[in-house]
């Protein structure tokens, strides 16, 4: 099956050990202004990368780049601001529809 759009290329539809993925409800989280289709119960830092989103913060001093490092919720790499709260780890954290997420510069600040 085509992926409906560039978004569905980085996400297993059939996974040769797991199966099909069940169905899911389609939601919509805006990030840095837009708009970006998830799946419900996906976590945040999934669906960026199924959008072809790769950096997710960038560090205070040196302004670098970080994504998703350890994917368990452990290291500080996926921090985003999510709902004006800053320091949101996106590994761990699922998707709500209208979500907001912005992408992170340094500490973050509270809104």
């Amino acid at each position: 099956m085509a992926p409906a759009d560039n978004q569905d290329t980085m996400r297993i539809d059939d996974h040769p050990i797991l199966g099909a993925a069940p169905p899911r409800r389609t939601v919509t989280v805006i990030v840095d202004g837009e708009p970006i289709r998830a799946f419900e119960g996906e976590m945040i830092a999934a669906a960026l990368a199924a959008a072809g989103r790769r950096h997710l913060r960038f560090t205070g001093k040196h302004g670098q780049p970080r994504g998703v490092f350890c994917a368990i919720g452990r290291c500080t790499d996926c921090i985003m601001t999510v709902n004006d709260k800053p320091n949101v780890r996106t590994c761990v954290t699922p998707v709500q529809d209208g979500m907001i997420v912005q992408t992170q510069r340094g500490l973050g600040k509270w809104a």
